[in-house]
């Protein structure tokens, strides 16, 4: 079965593939299909953006589509950013790493043990008929009062994992790809799948 991922993110394919492949799924980016969709993020939680984007590409390709949307939520600022950790300080903040600086001077004055937070993923895969699979998965951490590590990208140098001792950007993506809140969400995904194939 072909399933179109809604996105333009090669890496998001490949890892996203490695986990699916056991379920007989051809993955392949919506640009692979000619489509290029900039769906405008306009729900009020994580499902529905990442329903929203699930749509727009099964409507483009006729074909079933897996999106996600994903974000980082901060206990001391109310779960900010949230569904708008891409574009949080906006329109000052243009870059990953102006996101990240108006994050850590937001949290200046919260003292370590109170900058409790945790990255969320929601997968949806979405047929043509309308019948759909929603997963959802998180990673608890800290955010560092300062950058650590070059791998990764958005907030991952300042995403602190405690059983870990490191952050996501020092870790790597291979131990990042095993614990993150992407790989929750497709674990609980794949037990969706299960599900459906004993049907």
């Amino acid at each position: 079965m072909k399933v179109v991922l809604a996105s333009k993110n090669p890496h998001k394919l490949i890892e996203i593939q490695e986990i699916l492949e056991q379920y007989d799924m051809e993955l392949v980016l919506q640009s692979e299909l000619g489509v290029d969709i900039d769906v405008d993020e306009t729900g009020t939680s994580f499902e529905e953006n990442s329903l929203l984007k699930a749509e727009a590409v099964v409507k483009a390709t006729g074909l079933p589509a897996l999106a996600d949307d994903s974000g980082l939520c901060v206990d001391a600022l109310g779960g900010v950013p949230g569904i708008y950790s891409a574009r949080y300080g906006a329109p000052a903040c243009v870059t990953d790493r102006d996101r990240l600086n108006h994050l850590l001077e937001n949290l200046r004055t919260i003292r370590s043990e109170e900058r409790t937070a945790r990255f969320v993923c929601v997968m949806t895969l979405l047929y043509p008929d309308g019948k759909k699979l929603v997963a959802a998965g998180s990673c608890e951490g800290y955010i560092a009062s300062e950058p650590h590590g070059a791998a990764g990208f958005g907030y991952d140098p300042v995403f602190y994992i405690p059983r870990e001792g490191r952050t996501f950007a020092e870790m790597g993506e291979e131990k990042k790809n095993q614990i993150s809140h992407r790989a929750n969400a497709l674990k609980r995904l794949c037990a969706l799948l299960d599900m459906e194939k004993k049907q």
